[in-house]
Protein backbone atom coordinates (compact mmCIF):
# COMPACT_ATOMS: atom_id res chain seq x y z
CA UNK A 1 0.00 0.00 0.00
CA UNK A 2 1.40 3.32 -0.82
CA UNK A 3 1.79 6.35 1.54
CA UNK A 4 -1.99 8.11 0.93
CA UNK A 5 -1.15 11.36 3.21
CA UNK A 6 -0.57 15.12 1.76
CA UNK A 7 2.34 16.49 2.64
CA UNK A 8 2.12 19.19 5.50
CA UNK A 9 4.44 22.38 5.56
CA UNK A 10 8.01 22.36 3.13
CA UNK A 11 7.11 20.10 0.12
CA UNK A 12 9.99 18.36 -1.52
CA UNK A 13 11.82 19.51 -5.13
CA UNK A 14 9.63 16.93 -6.70
CA UNK A 15 6.73 17.59 -5.39
CA UNK A 16 6.80 21.17 -6.04
CA UNK A 17 7.64 20.62 -9.52
CA UNK A 18 4.44 19.01 -10.03
CA UNK A 19 2.60 21.51 -7.97
CA UNK A 20 3.97 24.37 -10.29
CA UNK A 21 3.33 22.36 -13.53
CA UNK A 22 -0.25 22.66 -14.21
CA UNK A 23 -0.11 26.42 -13.21
CA UNK A 24 3.26 26.78 -15.84
CA UNK A 25 1.48 25.05 -18.57
CA UNK A 26 -1.61 27.42 -18.59
CA UNK A 27 -0.24 30.52 -18.74
CA UNK A 28 2.66 28.79 -20.99
CA UNK A 29 -0.37 27.95 -23.19
CA UNK A 30 -1.43 31.62 -23.40
CA UNK A 31 2.32 33.52 -23.61
CA UNK A 32 2.98 30.87 -26.87
CA UNK A 33 0.44 32.06 -28.72
CA UNK A 34 1.41 35.51 -27.82
CA UNK A 35 5.58 34.32 -29.25
CA UNK A 36 4.40 32.63 -32.39
CA UNK A 37 2.02 35.81 -33.53
CA UNK A 38 5.26 38.25 -32.49
CA UNK A 39 7.82 35.34 -34.77
CA UNK A 40 5.65 33.30 -36.79
CA UNK A 41 1.81 33.96 -37.83
CA UNK A 42 1.03 31.17 -39.47
CA UNK A 43 2.59 28.96 -36.72
CA UNK A 44 0.38 30.71 -34.21
CA UNK A 45 -3.01 30.18 -36.30
CA UNK A 46 -2.22 26.97 -37.20
CA UNK A 47 -1.95 26.45 -32.91
CA UNK A 48 -5.34 28.65 -32.66
CA UNK A 49 -6.79 26.23 -35.19
CA UNK A 50 -5.63 22.92 -33.56
CA UNK A 51 -7.51 24.00 -30.25
CA UNK A 52 -10.58 25.63 -31.51
CA UNK A 53 -11.02 22.22 -33.41
CA UNK A 54 -10.40 20.03 -29.84
CA UNK A 55 -13.15 22.58 -28.74
CA UNK A 56 -15.69 21.98 -31.26
CA UNK A 57 -15.09 17.96 -31.29
CA UNK A 58 -15.59 18.40 -27.38
CA UNK A 59 -19.08 20.04 -27.96
CA UNK A 60 -20.03 17.38 -30.36
CA UNK A 61 -19.57 15.09 -27.82
CA UNK A 62 -20.93 16.73 -24.81
CA UNK A 63 -24.10 17.15 -26.82
CA UNK A 64 -23.98 13.25 -27.45
CA UNK A 65 -23.38 12.77 -23.99
CA UNK A 66 -26.04 15.12 -22.25
CA UNK A 67 -28.96 13.62 -24.42
CA UNK A 68 -27.67 10.25 -23.38
CA UNK A 69 -27.07 10.88 -19.57
CA UNK A 70 -30.57 12.79 -19.46
CA UNK A 71 -32.00 9.88 -21.46
CA UNK A 72 -30.41 7.50 -18.47
CA UNK A 73 -31.27 9.86 -15.55
CA UNK A 74 -34.46 9.51 -16.66
CA UNK A 75 -34.72 6.22 -17.33
CA UNK A 76 -33.21 5.56 -13.53
CA UNK A 77 -35.55 8.37 -11.49
CA UNK A 78 -38.75 5.99 -13.65
CA UNK A 79 -37.44 2.82 -12.19
CA UNK A 80 -39.02 1.10 -8.96
CA UNK A 81 -35.85 0.63 -7.29
CA UNK A 82 -37.48 -0.66 -4.35
CA UNK A 83 -38.90 -3.46 -6.26
CA UNK A 84 -36.12 -4.13 -7.49
CA UNK A 85 -33.66 -4.28 -3.71
CA UNK A 86 -36.95 -6.57 -2.56
CA UNK A 87 -35.95 -9.32 -5.46
CA UNK A 88 -32.56 -9.42 -4.38
CA UNK A 89 -33.90 -11.02 -1.27
CA UNK A 90 -35.51 -14.04 -3.29
CA UNK A 91 -33.18 -14.17 -6.14
CA UNK A 92 -34.63 -17.31 -7.38
CA UNK A 93 -37.98 -16.46 -7.34
CA UNK A 94 -37.61 -13.08 -9.13
CA UNK A 95 -36.02 -15.10 -12.40
CA UNK A 96 -39.37 -17.26 -12.76
CA UNK A 97 -41.14 -13.83 -13.45
CA UNK A 98 -38.46 -12.72 -15.89
CA UNK A 99 -37.80 -16.30 -17.34
CA UNK A 100 -42.00 -15.99 -18.33
CA UNK A 101 -41.00 -12.80 -20.34
CA UNK A 102 -40.51 -13.61 -23.76
CA UNK A 103 -36.80 -12.52 -25.56
CA UNK A 104 -38.72 -9.39 -26.86
CA UNK A 105 -39.51 -8.16 -23.68
CA UNK A 106 -36.34 -8.42 -22.20
CA UNK A 107 -34.57 -6.92 -25.16
CA UNK A 108 -36.63 -3.56 -24.41
CA UNK A 109 -33.91 -2.27 -22.26
CA UNK A 110 -30.13 -3.04 -21.24
CA UNK A 111 -30.66 -1.87 -17.99
CA UNK A 112 -33.47 -4.99 -17.42
CA UNK A 113 -31.18 -7.23 -18.82
CA UNK A 114 -27.91 -6.57 -16.77
CA UNK A 115 -30.89 -6.74 -13.62
CA UNK A 116 -31.70 -10.34 -14.57
CA UNK A 117 -28.01 -11.36 -15.02
CA UNK A 118 -27.56 -9.61 -11.34
CA UNK A 119 -29.80 -12.08 -10.09
CA UNK A 120 -28.51 -14.82 -11.63
CA UNK A 121 -25.40 -14.21 -10.30
CA UNK A 122 -26.76 -14.20 -6.62
CA UNK A 123 -29.42 -16.69 -7.34
CA UNK A 124 -26.23 -19.22 -8.09
CA UNK A 125 -23.78 -18.03 -5.09
CA UNK A 126 -27.10 -17.78 -2.59
CA UNK A 127 -26.29 -19.49 0.60
CA UNK A 128 -23.17 -20.74 -0.98
CA UNK A 129 -20.78 -18.45 0.30
CA UNK A 130 -20.79 -14.59 0.95
CA UNK A 131 -19.82 -13.07 -1.66
CA UNK A 132 -23.21 -10.73 -1.72
CA UNK A 133 -25.01 -10.05 1.63
CA UNK A 134 -28.53 -9.81 2.11
CA UNK A 135 -30.57 -6.83 1.92
CA UNK A 136 -31.49 -6.73 5.65
CA UNK A 137 -28.34 -6.87 6.87
CA UNK A 138 -26.94 -3.51 4.80
CA UNK A 139 -26.91 -0.25 7.09
CA UNK A 140 -26.85 3.26 5.42
CA UNK A 141 -25.62 6.11 7.50
CA UNK A 142 -25.34 9.22 6.58
CA UNK A 143 -22.80 12.16 7.49
CA UNK A 144 -24.72 15.76 7.21
CA UNK A 145 -21.93 18.10 7.23
CA UNK A 146 -22.57 21.50 9.47
CA UNK A 147 -20.72 24.62 9.69
CA UNK A 148 -23.06 27.43 10.98
CA UNK A 149 -26.01 27.08 8.12
CA UNK A 150 -29.51 27.90 9.35
CA UNK A 151 -32.40 25.97 10.08
CA UNK A 152 -33.79 26.97 6.83
CA UNK A 153 -30.94 25.29 4.88
CA UNK A 154 -30.21 22.51 7.21
CA UNK A 155 -34.24 21.30 8.07
CA UNK A 156 -35.16 20.55 4.14
CA UNK A 157 -32.26 18.34 3.79
CA UNK A 158 -33.30 16.14 7.38
CA UNK A 159 -36.80 16.50 6.01
CA UNK A 160 -36.28 15.26 2.73
CA UNK A 161 -34.18 12.34 4.17
CA UNK A 162 -37.72 11.50 6.35
CA UNK A 163 -39.91 11.17 3.05
CA UNK A 164 -36.79 8.30 1.43
CA UNK A 165 -38.51 4.94 0.37
CA UNK A 166 -36.11 3.18 1.95
CA UNK A 167 -36.45 1.83 5.72
CA UNK A 168 -35.61 4.99 7.21
CA UNK A 169 -36.57 3.62 10.75
CA UNK A 170 -34.52 0.40 11.35
CA UNK A 171 -31.51 0.36 8.61
CA UNK A 172 -31.02 4.77 8.33
CA UNK A 173 -28.57 6.28 10.46
CA UNK A 174 -27.88 10.27 10.37
CA UNK A 175 -25.49 11.79 11.85
CA UNK A 176 -25.24 15.79 11.69
CA UNK A 177 -21.72 16.72 11.65
CA UNK A 178 -21.52 20.39 12.82
CA UNK A 179 -18.26 22.52 13.75
CA UNK A 180 -16.91 24.04 16.99
CA UNK A 181 -16.05 27.14 15.19
CA UNK A 182 -19.73 27.35 13.39
CA UNK A 183 -20.27 28.97 17.23
CA UNK A 184 -23.74 29.58 18.92
CA UNK A 185 -25.72 29.58 15.33
CA UNK A 186 -24.36 26.10 15.07
CA UNK A 187 -25.51 24.59 18.09
CA UNK A 188 -29.11 26.75 17.79
CA UNK A 189 -29.51 25.15 14.44
CA UNK A 190 -28.44 21.59 15.74
CA UNK A 191 -30.49 21.84 18.84
CA UNK A 192 -33.51 22.59 16.50
CA UNK A 193 -32.64 19.42 14.41
CA UNK A 194 -32.62 17.17 17.36
CA UNK A 195 -35.63 18.49 19.00
CA UNK A 196 -38.04 18.29 15.17
CA UNK A 197 -36.04 15.22 14.33
CA UNK A 198 -35.01 12.36 16.90
CA UNK A 199 -36.87 9.22 16.55
CA UNK A 200 -37.32 9.74 12.65
CA UNK A 201 -34.84 7.51 11.84
CA UNK A 202 -32.83 4.19 13.23
CA UNK A 203 -30.67 6.71 14.99
CA UNK A 204 -29.84 10.38 14.93
CA UNK A 205 -26.38 11.83 16.66
CA UNK A 206 -25.16 14.91 16.57
CA UNK A 207 -21.38 15.39 16.73
CA UNK A 208 -19.22 18.57 17.04
CA UNK A 209 -16.06 18.72 15.61
CA UNK A 210 -13.68 20.74 17.69
CA UNK A 211 -11.71 23.62 16.66
CA UNK A 212 -7.82 23.48 15.97
CA UNK A 213 -6.87 20.43 16.30
CA UNK A 214 -3.49 19.40 15.11
CA UNK A 215 -2.40 18.72 11.65
CA UNK A 216 -5.96 20.04 10.33
CA UNK A 217 -6.68 22.33 7.47
CA UNK A 218 -9.98 24.09 8.10
CA UNK A 219 -12.42 22.67 6.01
CA UNK A 220 -15.00 19.92 5.80
CA UNK A 221 -12.83 16.82 5.54
CA UNK A 222 -11.44 17.13 9.16
CA UNK A 223 -15.01 17.17 10.23
CA UNK A 224 -15.88 14.20 8.38
CA UNK A 225 -13.03 11.91 9.66
CA UNK A 226 -13.69 13.01 13.12
CA UNK A 227 -17.47 12.21 12.75
CA UNK A 228 -16.32 8.74 10.86
CA UNK A 229 -14.79 7.65 13.80
CA UNK A 230 -17.92 8.43 15.78
CA UNK A 231 -19.78 6.25 13.41
CA UNK A 232 -17.28 3.50 13.96
CA UNK A 233 -17.57 3.35 17.48
CA UNK A 234 -21.53 3.43 17.18
CA UNK A 235 -21.24 0.78 15.05
CA UNK A 236 -19.41 -1.35 17.83
CA UNK A 237 -21.52 -0.61 20.00
CA UNK A 238 -24.72 -1.88 18.03
CA UNK A 239 -22.83 -5.12 17.06
CA UNK A 240 -22.73 -4.56 13.44
CA UNK A 241 -20.02 -5.43 11.03
CA UNK A 242 -18.25 -2.44 9.30
CA UNK A 243 -18.56 -4.80 5.92
CA UNK A 244 -21.97 -4.30 5.66
CA UNK A 245 -22.27 -0.42 6.83
CA UNK A 246 -22.54 2.37 3.59
CA UNK A 247 -21.06 6.10 4.65
CA UNK A 248 -23.23 8.86 2.09
CA UNK A 249 -21.80 11.92 2.90
CA UNK A 250 -24.10 15.32 2.22
CA UNK A 251 -23.61 19.08 2.76
CA UNK A 252 -26.26 20.76 4.53
CA UNK A 253 -28.01 21.35 1.16
CA UNK A 254 -28.09 18.28 -0.27
CA UNK A 255 -31.53 16.15 -0.89
CA UNK A 256 -31.08 12.76 -2.34
CA UNK A 257 -34.19 11.34 -4.56
CA UNK A 258 -36.25 9.79 -2.53
CA UNK A 259 -35.24 6.15 -3.92
CA UNK A 260 -31.16 7.58 -3.26
CA UNK A 261 -30.79 4.77 -0.41
CA UNK A 262 -32.81 2.06 -2.36
CA UNK A 263 -30.78 2.27 -5.57
CA UNK A 264 -27.16 2.41 -3.45
CA UNK A 265 -28.27 -0.55 -1.26
CA UNK A 266 -29.39 -2.26 -4.52
CA UNK A 267 -25.42 -1.56 -6.65
CA UNK A 268 -23.62 -2.04 -3.08
CA UNK A 269 -24.76 -5.82 -2.61
CA UNK A 270 -24.40 -6.63 -6.58
CA UNK A 271 -21.44 -5.34 -6.89
CA UNK A 272 -18.42 -8.06 -5.85
CA UNK A 273 -15.77 -5.69 -4.88
CA UNK A 274 -17.79 -3.54 -3.39
CA UNK A 275 -15.23 -2.55 -1.15
CA UNK A 276 -12.95 -1.22 -3.34
CA UNK A 277 -15.49 0.75 -4.85
CA UNK A 278 -17.40 4.22 -4.21
CA UNK A 279 -20.87 5.01 -5.34
CA UNK A 280 -21.42 8.23 -7.41
CA UNK A 281 -24.66 10.14 -7.78
CA UNK A 282 -25.82 12.84 -9.86
CA UNK A 283 -24.85 16.10 -8.35
CA UNK A 284 -27.68 18.80 -9.65
CA UNK A 285 -27.04 21.96 -8.19
CA UNK A 286 -31.45 23.00 -8.94
CA UNK A 287 -32.94 23.33 -5.46
CA UNK A 288 -33.19 26.74 -5.47
CA UNK A 289 -32.35 27.47 -9.24
CA UNK A 290 -35.06 29.82 -9.94
CA UNK A 291 -33.95 32.26 -7.04
CA UNK A 292 -30.06 32.69 -8.05
CA UNK A 293 -29.02 35.57 -10.54
CA UNK A 294 -28.65 34.42 -14.05
CA UNK A 295 -24.77 33.96 -14.41
CA UNK A 296 -25.51 31.71 -11.31
CA UNK A 297 -28.25 29.75 -12.55
CA UNK A 298 -25.98 29.39 -16.33
CA UNK A 299 -22.71 27.96 -13.96
CA UNK A 300 -24.69 25.77 -12.13
CA UNK A 301 -26.55 24.27 -14.56
CA UNK A 302 -23.52 24.08 -16.25
CA UNK A 303 -21.90 22.18 -13.16
CA UNK A 304 -25.21 19.90 -13.26
CA UNK A 305 -24.75 18.88 -16.67
CA UNK A 306 -21.00 18.03 -16.66
CA UNK A 307 -21.67 15.82 -13.84
CA UNK A 308 -24.52 13.85 -16.36
CA UNK A 309 -21.68 13.50 -18.41
CA UNK A 310 -19.56 12.32 -16.23
CA UNK A 311 -21.70 9.87 -15.58
CA UNK A 312 -21.47 8.15 -18.88
CA UNK A 313 -17.91 8.17 -18.33
CA UNK A 314 -17.30 5.39 -15.66
CA UNK A 315 -13.58 5.08 -16.64
CA UNK A 316 -12.79 8.87 -16.01
CA UNK A 317 -15.98 9.30 -13.17
CA UNK A 318 -14.41 10.59 -9.91
CA UNK A 319 -16.08 12.20 -6.58
CA UNK A 320 -17.36 14.50 -6.34
CA UNK A 321 -19.73 16.61 -3.88
CA UNK A 322 -22.21 13.95 -2.32
CA UNK A 323 -20.91 10.37 -2.41
CA UNK A 324 -20.96 7.11 -0.88
CA UNK A 325 -18.11 4.56 0.14
CA UNK A 326 -18.20 1.12 2.63
CA UNK A 327 -17.24 2.41 6.42
CA UNK A 328 -14.82 -0.71 6.67
CA UNK A 329 -12.14 0.82 3.70
CA UNK A 330 -12.66 3.91 5.30
CA UNK A 331 -11.92 2.95 8.43
CA UNK A 332 -8.55 1.02 6.68
CA UNK A 333 -7.81 4.07 5.10
CA UNK A 334 -8.09 6.65 8.00
CA UNK A 335 -11.57 8.00 6.69
CA UNK A 336 -10.48 11.17 4.62
CA UNK A 337 -8.01 13.83 4.33
CA UNK A 338 -7.79 16.25 6.79
CA UNK A 339 -4.97 18.40 4.76
CA UNK A 340 -6.90 19.25 1.78
CA UNK A 341 -10.09 21.37 1.35
CA UNK A 342 -11.14 19.07 -1.80
CA UNK A 343 -11.71 16.03 -0.30
CA UNK A 344 -14.37 14.66 -1.90
CA UNK A 345 -12.48 14.86 -5.29
CA UNK A 346 -9.14 13.84 -3.20
CA UNK A 347 -11.12 10.91 -1.90
CA UNK A 348 -10.77 8.98 -5.41
CA UNK A 349 -6.99 9.09 -5.09
CA UNK A 350 -6.62 8.27 -1.40
CA UNK A 351 -8.88 5.06 -2.54
CA UNK A 352 -7.12 4.89 -5.87
CA UNK A 353 -3.31 4.52 -4.22
CA UNK A 354 -4.58 2.72 -0.93
CA UNK A 355 -5.93 -0.38 -3.31
CA UNK A 356 -3.02 0.06 -5.77
CA UNK A 357 -4.91 0.99 -8.69
CA UNK A 358 -7.38 -1.85 -7.93
CA UNK A 359 -10.52 0.76 -7.27
CA UNK A 360 -13.27 2.23 -8.87
CA UNK A 361 -16.35 4.62 -8.91
CA UNK A 362 -19.60 2.99 -9.40
CA UNK A 363 -21.72 5.82 -11.11
CA UNK A 364 -25.83 6.05 -9.99
CA UNK A 365 -28.00 7.73 -12.06
CA UNK A 366 -30.17 9.30 -9.68
CA UNK A 367 -30.05 12.56 -8.65
CA UNK A 368 -29.24 14.78 -5.85
CA UNK A 369 -30.33 18.12 -5.40
CA UNK A 370 -27.89 20.75 -4.23
CA UNK A 371 -28.12 24.64 -4.05
CA UNK A 372 -26.82 26.75 -6.38
CA UNK A 373 -24.55 29.45 -5.09
CA UNK A 374 -27.07 32.59 -3.18
CA UNK A 375 -26.06 35.21 -1.27
CA UNK A 376 -27.48 38.54 0.94
CA UNK A 377 -26.74 40.94 -2.32
CA UNK A 378 -26.26 40.02 -5.67
CA UNK A 379 -22.78 41.90 -4.99
CA UNK A 380 -21.98 38.61 -2.57
CA UNK A 381 -22.99 36.25 -4.72
CA UNK A 382 -21.16 37.08 -7.82
CA UNK A 383 -17.90 36.66 -5.21
CA UNK A 384 -19.18 33.45 -3.79
CA UNK A 385 -19.66 31.96 -6.87
CA UNK A 386 -16.09 32.68 -8.05
CA UNK A 387 -15.15 31.61 -4.35
CA UNK A 388 -16.68 28.55 -4.74
CA UNK A 389 -15.36 27.40 -8.31
CA UNK A 390 -11.30 28.78 -7.19
CA UNK A 391 -11.99 26.09 -4.66
CA UNK A 392 -13.09 23.11 -6.59
CA UNK A 393 -10.43 24.38 -9.14
CA UNK A 394 -8.01 23.51 -6.70
CA UNK A 395 -8.30 20.20 -7.40
CA UNK A 396 -5.17 20.85 -9.54
CA UNK A 397 -3.10 20.38 -6.34
CA UNK A 398 -4.16 16.46 -7.05
CA UNK A 399 -1.53 16.66 -9.38
CA UNK A 400 1.73 16.55 -7.32
CA UNK A 401 0.26 14.09 -5.22
CA UNK A 402 -0.67 11.61 -7.98
CA UNK A 403 2.23 12.04 -9.87
CA UNK A 404 5.18 11.87 -6.31
CA UNK A 405 2.80 8.48 -5.57
CA UNK A 406 2.89 7.21 -9.29
CA UNK A 407 6.57 7.39 -9.10
CA UNK A 408 7.06 5.62 -5.47
CA UNK A 409 8.35 2.06 -5.61
CA UNK A 410 5.74 1.64 -2.74
CA UNK A 411 2.97 1.72 -5.17
CA UNK A 412 2.43 -2.10 -6.85
CA UNK A 413 -0.70 -1.14 -9.59
CA UNK A 414 -0.39 -0.23 -13.10
CA UNK A 415 1.87 2.49 -13.58
CA UNK A 416 0.88 2.62 -17.45
CA UNK A 417 -2.77 3.03 -16.16
CA UNK A 418 -1.96 5.62 -13.32
CA UNK A 419 0.15 8.04 -15.88
CA UNK A 420 -2.61 8.10 -17.92
CA UNK A 421 -4.87 9.06 -15.39
CA UNK A 422 -2.40 12.31 -14.65
CA UNK A 423 -2.35 12.88 -18.05
CA UNK A 424 -5.91 13.25 -18.44
CA UNK A 425 -6.16 15.04 -14.88
CA UNK A 426 -3.93 17.08 -15.75
CA UNK A 427 -4.99 18.10 -19.41
CA UNK A 428 -8.40 18.46 -17.77
CA UNK A 429 -7.17 21.56 -14.87
CA UNK A 430 -4.66 22.99 -17.96
CA UNK A 431 -8.04 23.19 -20.27
CA UNK A 432 -10.24 24.75 -18.03
CA UNK A 433 -7.92 27.66 -16.71
CA UNK A 434 -7.12 28.55 -20.95
CA UNK A 435 -8.82 26.97 -23.22
CA UNK A 436 -12.13 29.49 -23.38
CA UNK A 437 -10.06 32.79 -23.61
CA UNK A 438 -7.30 31.43 -26.73
CA UNK A 439 -10.65 30.15 -28.29
CA UNK A 440 -12.64 33.69 -27.85
CA UNK A 441 -10.04 36.02 -28.96
CA UNK A 442 -6.85 34.08 -29.71
CA UNK A 443 -7.89 34.47 -33.32
CA UNK A 444 -7.35 38.04 -33.51
CA UNK A 445 -3.62 37.63 -31.46
CA UNK A 446 -1.67 37.47 -35.03
CA UNK A 447 -3.03 40.18 -36.94
CA UNK A 448 -3.05 42.55 -33.83
CA UNK A 449 0.87 41.68 -32.79
CA UNK A 450 2.49 41.51 -36.00
CA UNK A 451 0.19 43.10 -38.62
CA UNK A 452 3.02 43.44 -41.35
CA UNK A 453 3.62 39.30 -41.32
CA UNK A 454 -0.28 38.74 -41.35
CA UNK A 455 -1.00 40.02 -44.34
CA UNK A 456 1.39 38.12 -46.30
CA UNK A 457 -1.16 34.72 -44.95
CA UNK A 458 -4.45 34.36 -46.04
CA UNK A 459 -4.88 32.07 -43.66
CA UNK A 460 -3.98 34.68 -41.00
CA UNK A 461 -6.32 37.03 -42.03
CA UNK A 462 -9.31 34.42 -42.45
CA UNK A 463 -8.69 33.46 -39.12
CA UNK A 464 -11.18 35.31 -37.32
CA UNK A 465 -13.77 33.90 -40.17
CA UNK A 466 -12.89 30.46 -40.00
CA UNK A 467 -12.87 30.47 -35.97
CA UNK A 468 -16.32 32.65 -35.92
CA UNK A 469 -17.88 29.52 -38.36
CA UNK A 470 -16.61 26.93 -36.47
CA UNK A 471 -18.40 28.46 -33.21
CA UNK A 472 -21.25 28.77 -34.61
CA UNK A 473 -21.03 25.31 -35.50
CA UNK A 474 -20.26 24.25 -31.83
CA UNK A 475 -23.48 26.69 -30.51
CA UNK A 476 -25.58 23.52 -31.84
CA UNK A 477 -24.44 21.61 -29.22
CA UNK A 478 -24.85 24.12 -26.50
CA UNK A 479 -28.66 24.26 -28.04
CA UNK A 480 -28.90 20.83 -27.00
CA UNK A 481 -27.71 21.37 -23.73
CA UNK A 482 -30.24 24.49 -23.38
CA UNK A 483 -32.82 22.12 -24.47
CA UNK A 484 -32.23 19.57 -21.82
CA UNK A 485 -31.48 22.05 -18.79
CA UNK A 486 -35.11 22.78 -18.94
CA UNK A 487 -35.98 18.76 -18.54
CA UNK A 488 -34.42 18.83 -15.27
CA UNK A 489 -35.46 22.22 -13.88
CA UNK A 490 -37.80 21.38 -10.84
CA UNK A 491 -41.42 23.17 -10.62
CA UNK A 492 -41.64 26.69 -11.09
CA UNK A 493 -42.54 28.33 -7.91
CA UNK A 494 -45.81 29.99 -7.70
CA UNK A 495 -43.93 33.53 -7.17
CA UNK A 496 -42.83 33.56 -10.52
CA UNK A 497 -44.65 34.71 -13.83
CA UNK A 498 -44.65 32.21 -16.77
CA UNK A 499 -42.33 34.53 -18.82
CA UNK A 500 -39.18 33.26 -16.18
CA UNK A 501 -39.12 30.39 -18.71
CA UNK A 502 -38.11 33.04 -21.69
CA UNK A 503 -35.75 33.82 -18.97
CA UNK A 504 -34.30 30.37 -18.35
CA UNK A 505 -33.06 30.11 -22.30
CA UNK A 506 -32.14 33.77 -22.75
CA UNK A 507 -29.88 33.37 -20.03
CA UNK A 508 -27.72 30.96 -21.87
CA UNK A 509 -26.18 34.40 -23.90
CA UNK A 510 -24.06 34.09 -20.61
CA UNK A 511 -22.24 31.15 -21.22
CA UNK A 512 -18.96 32.50 -22.98
CA UNK A 513 -18.71 35.01 -20.17
CA UNK A 514 -18.97 32.79 -17.34
CA UNK A 515 -16.41 30.21 -18.92
CA UNK A 516 -13.83 33.01 -19.06
CA UNK A 517 -14.83 35.30 -16.05
CA UNK A 518 -15.74 32.00 -13.39
CA UNK A 519 -14.50 29.19 -15.12
CA UNK A 520 -10.71 29.94 -16.25
CA UNK A 521 -10.37 32.95 -14.02
CA UNK A 522 -11.06 30.62 -10.86
CA UNK A 523 -8.70 28.17 -12.33
CA UNK A 524 -5.92 30.59 -13.18
CA UNK A 525 -5.82 32.13 -9.61
CA UNK A 526 -6.29 28.74 -7.91
CA UNK A 527 -2.96 27.17 -10.10
CA UNK A 528 -1.26 30.36 -9.20
CA UNK A 529 -1.76 29.93 -5.15
CA UNK A 530 -0.21 26.39 -6.08
CA UNK A 531 2.70 27.93 -8.07
CA UNK A 532 3.58 30.42 -5.37
CA UNK A 533 3.49 27.99 -2.48
CA UNK A 534 0.06 30.36 -0.80
CA UNK A 535 -1.74 26.79 -0.35
CA UNK A 536 -5.38 27.25 0.32
CA UNK A 537 -5.98 25.71 3.52
CA UNK A 538 -9.01 27.34 4.81
CA UNK A 539 -12.32 26.14 2.75
CA UNK A 540 -14.47 28.86 2.28
CA UNK A 541 -17.60 28.28 2.93
CA UNK A 542 -20.19 29.19 0.50
CA UNK A 543 -22.85 31.61 2.14
CA UNK A 544 -26.08 29.89 1.53
CA UNK A 545 -28.89 32.21 1.33
CA UNK A 546 -33.13 31.32 1.55
CA UNK A 547 -35.42 33.30 -0.58
CA UNK A 548 -38.81 32.88 1.35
Amino acid sequence: MTDIEIPLGKRTKTYRFFEILPGAISIGAVVLLFVLSFFNPMLAALYILLLVLLTFVRAVTTAYRTIQGRLALQWSTNTDWSERLKELDAPGEALKKYDAKSARQLRKGYDLRQHVARLRRLANNHNADDTYPEVKDIYNVVIVTVYNESYDVLGPTLENLTKMKYDIKNHLIVFIAYEERGGEAALKTVEAIKRDYTGKFRDLVCVQHPNDLPDEVKGKGPNLVYCGKEVSKWVRRHHIDSKNVIITTLDSDNRPDLQYFDILTYYWITTPNRQQCSFQPVCLFNNNIWDVPAPMRVAAMSNSFWNVISSMRPNNLKNFASHSQGLYPLEQMGYWSRRTIVEDGHQYWRSYFFFDGDYEVVPLLIGVGQDAVLSSTLKKTLKAQFVQMRRWAYGASDDAYIATRLSSPEFKGSRFDGWMRFIRSLEGHVSLACLSPIVAFGAFAPLIINPIAARRSILVNDLPLIVSHVQQIAVLGAVVTILSSLSILPKRPARYKRSKNIIMILQWILMPVNAIVYSSASAYAAQWRLMTGHYMENFDVTEKAVKK
